[in-house]
């Protein structure tokens, strides 16, 4: 089944994990880094997560979920180890018009979390629709081996360009194609800078 594959600004909106465990921790940081607020709440939550609430990024609540948890909610993620949680959160969220992302059954949900390559404001997400992660953080693994650290240089010189470009009023297809002009050219300088090393 195909996504839309969506950049959401996370940074006013508040996520919920529903779980402890590993899983739910590395969902954690995924939205913490995408400057989500977040609520955790799970009968039991590992010291990684418990540190989070420890530095204020995070609120934690100790104990079973609750329909009332999802209550001023943009993003739901079930990510507990007892699939009949999992599916409620679902269920739940579902009725109330929340985006929510079923750990252990993509299918369950709406959404899921891509693997994710950030070089500066480059952002390359990888995904297999939720039907196989590991080959997704893999092809990741492949793509950073090629697209290095340089790149973050590449979005802010061009960044700058576009914005010069559009308070010039120039018209948005002569922008369009100087830019990726720009683009192709300073991306095969790295390419050939890279192949000398």
């Amino acid at each position: 089944m195909p996504y839309l594959a969506l950049n959401i600004d996370m940074r006013k909106r508040t996520a919920l994990i529903v779980g402890g465990g590993k899983v739910a921790a590395r969902k954690l940081q995924a939205l913490r880094e995408a400057g989500a607020g977040v609520r955790v709440v799970a009968p039991l939550v590992m010291p990684a997560i418990r540190e989070q609430e420890a530095s204020g990024a995070v609120t934690v609540r100790i104990g079973c979920y609750e329909t009332a948890d999802l209550d001023g909610i943009a993003l739901a993620v079930a990510a507990t180890d007892d699939a009949a949680v999992n599916r409620r959160v679902a269920a739940e969220a579902g009725q109330k018009g929340i985006l929510v992302a079923v750990a252990d059954q993509p299918e369950a949900g709406d959404c899921h979390f891509p693997a994710i390559l950030r070089r500066g404001g480059l952002e390359i997400a990888v995904s297999t629709g939720g039907r196989c992660p590991a080959l997704a953080a893999e092809v990741r693994d492949v793509i950073a081996g090629v697209i290095g650290d340089d790149y973050a240089g590449l979005v802010e010189e061009l960044a700058f360009e576009r914005e010069k470009l559009l308070t010039e009023g120039n018209g948005t297809t002569y922008n369009k194609e100087l830019l990726r002009s720009k683009a192709r050219r300073l991306i095969a300088e790295l390419s050939e800078r890279k192949d000398i090393s």
